[in-house]
């Protein structure tokens, strides 16, 4: 039978994530001033859990002991590492200047993917992540402002997390030992928990409005219950770089929803770099394998 309907809906699926995730960061900005960038990060993703708790079955829980270690490290590497750091790297950063920066998960998932899981690039895909490269090149261009070099090494450990989540993503997609759900649901948990039991001691006992209350609730619901599920589902019919590739779009929505919400005007040199992205990413998702999947 042919796959191309199930590649279709993957792709359809990655590109609601992109719009879903680009909110996150103008949310997190907004709740970052009455929350700490942990306790936001650990709150969002617990609470995920916690939405996606009641359709949960019995046999989500009953894993060997390997599935559970696979399930620990997903949750670690996302949520407690990749997701606290970038909070806390939106301290300094923009939330466009952060969305950015999750665009080079890109590259380090394909590089990942090559030496790890065999997954090979054609060369047009390649063309279209090294102009992808540039796009990133051109729209740091103009330079950068005081606070934002601490900003930016704090957010490569996000990117290390979010490299080791991608591929770990998508080996346990392959197998299909794991249904979607509790693919979602246990590092959720795993990983936002442990975000958690560091940001209390730290930050202290969470105290906020109930706008900022309903701000975190939208993340754990919607961006995060959501957005992992489709994430995870969608990730069983495309490569992990590939996803990635298309989840380079968050940018776009994030300079938009910046603008509109959070007065951040981009200079003109960013907009040209967003622009050189968007070429690229169409670029890199041209199928021209016909035995991909």
């Amino acid at each position: 039978m042919p796959r191309q309907p199930s590649r279709t809906l993957a792709l359809l699926e990655a590109l609601l994530v992109s719009m879903v995730w680009a909110s996150s960061f103008i949310i997190v900005k907004m709740a970052l001033t009455e929350l700490g960038p942990l306790t936001i990060g650990g709150l969002r993703y617990f609470l995920g859990f916690v939405c996606l708790l009641p359709f949960l079955r019995r046999r989500s829980f009953l894993l060997t002991r390997a599935q559970w270690l696979r399930m620990a490290l997903l949750g670690f590497s996302a949520y407690t590492l990749a997701n606290g750091a970038m909070f806390w790297a939106l301290l300094f950063l923009p939330a466009t200047t952060g969305s950015f920066m999750l665009s080079l998960t890109t590259v380090t998932v394909l590089l990942g993917g090559i030496f790890w899981l065999r997954e090979m690039p054609t060369r047009l895909q390649s063309g279209g992540i090294l102009i992808v490269l540039v796009g990133i090149m051109l729209f740091f261009s103009p330079g950068l402002k005081p606070g934002e070099p601490l900003g930016l090494v704090i957010f490569a450990l996000a990117l290390l997390g979010f490299t080791m989540f991608g591929l770990l993503s998508r080996v346990a997609a392959i197998d299909r030992q794991v249904d979607t759900l509790t693919l979602t649901a246990l590092p959720l948990a795993i990983g936002g928990g442990l975000l958690l039991a560091i940001a209390i001691p730290l930050e202290g006992i969470p105290i906020a409005s109930l706008q900022t209350w309903g701000l975190v609730l939208f993340l754990a619901a919607i961006n995060t219950a959501l957005g992992y599920v489709l994430y995870n589902h969608a990730l069983q019919s495309l490569q992990a770089f590939e996803l990635n590739v298309l989840l380079s779009l968050t940018p776009i929505w994030t300079a938009l929803l910046g603008w509109l919400l959070l007065n951040e005007v981009l200079v003109s040199q960013k907009w040209v770099g967003i622009f050189v992205v968007i070429v690229g990413i169409l670029l890199a998702q041209r199928q021209t394998d016909k035995k991909s999947p």
